[in-house]
């Protein structure tokens, strides 16, 4: 396919994809793609399994994946706009009912510990930001965040509650992301830093050159190459590498060997498959596995596109 052909194959995508096709590729904000996110196709298949409690599945967290937080999260995601009413309901709702006595939002799942999950924060925070939650409750969540940094630079949701003394990928990923979106949306307590943390954060996942061991250069689990959609707490290589590039984030020749892995995984017409999809009930089968996946596509197309000028400089 042609690059002309991908983005008309994009642009007939789900109302979402079109207009995040737009957005991306295009540079065309359409206001009138995005408001109808709420009424049409996957997002307004995803609010009409709202509760009338303003909760999705049984609550906060149960089950995955149709609970309240990954429903929102997928809502972020979607691009529904933020001024949506029922979505920021529920996060207020989230924010009020569910914070730990640690500043973090916790879960009420039996037999848990009552310490507070970095990777849920995290996530929490990403979508919190996005549809606008008030600062006043966000700041224990950004207190409680910036308190779980690892001497390694990322984060692990083990540490708070099993002493975990190595960083997890998935941890850190989710938290970059909170933060980028806490940062974005213009709050400002302790954003400094936040800047100092993220900074740090990056630096780990770039020290593993974003799937390596540090120490022996192997792939640290295959699961990492596998480009799930969507991926919620997965981590993946072009989940990190659209990280980097939404956050502006310069080229860094040890973002090399995921690019690389990523380029081996396009199909012969310029597609990228979805490889995996998490087991579990879902709101809406956005794409199958092992299809042309227009979500892997569209940000593969853009971290490409993003750093297309330093891979082909170093490689001149």
């Amino acid at each position: 396919m042609t690059d002309q052909a991908i983005l008309d194959w994009l642009l007939t995508g789900d109302v979402a994809l079109q207009y995040l096709t737009c957005r991306e590729l295009l540079g065309d904000e359409r206001s009138d793609l995005r408001a109808r996110i709420e009424h049409e196709g996957w997002g307004a298949q995803v609010l009409a399994a709202r509760n009338p409690d303003g909760s999705w599945g049984r609550g906060f967290y149960q089950p995955q994946w149709t609970c309240s937080h990954y429903t929102l999260l997928d809502l972020k995601t979607l691009g529904l706009p933020q001024d949506n009413r029922l979505a920021r309901a529920s996060v207020h709702d989230i924010a009020t009912a569910h914070r730990g006595a640690d500043g973090g939002i916790n879960p009420p799942v039996s037999g848990a510990t009552n310490r507070a999950d970095v990777c849920i924060n995290g996530m929490f925070l990403n979508y919190a930001s996005y549809f606008g939650q008030d600062q006043q409750l966000l700041c224990s969540v950004v207190d409680f965040l910036l308190g779980q940094q690892m001497p390694d630079g990322g984060f692990n949701c083990r540490k708070n509650r099993s002493g975990a003394r190595h960083s997890s990928l998935h941890s850190t990923i989710s938290v970059l992301e909170g933060i980028t979106e806490y940062v974005l949306q213009g709050y400002g307590y302790r954003t400094d830093e936040l800047g100092r943390v993220a900074a740090g954060a990056r630096e780990f996942i770039l020290q593993h050159r974003l799937y390596k061991s540090d120490r022996t250069g192997a792939v640290i689990h295959p699961e990492l190459l596998k480009l799930s959609v969507p991926p919620r707490w997965k981590y993946n290589i072009l989940r990190a590498l659209d990280h980097f590039r939404t956050a502006g984030v310069a080229w860094d020749e040890r973002m090399r060997d995921a690019i690389d892995a990523l380029l081996a995984k396009r199909r012969p017409d310029g597609r990228w498959t979805a490889q995996s999809a998490p087991p579990g009930q879902t709101h809406v089968v956005m794409e199958p596995a092992r299809a042309p996946s227009r979500w892997n596509t569209l940000r593969a197309v853009c971290v490409l596109r993003t750093y297309n000028d330093s891979l082909t400089a170093a490689v001149s």
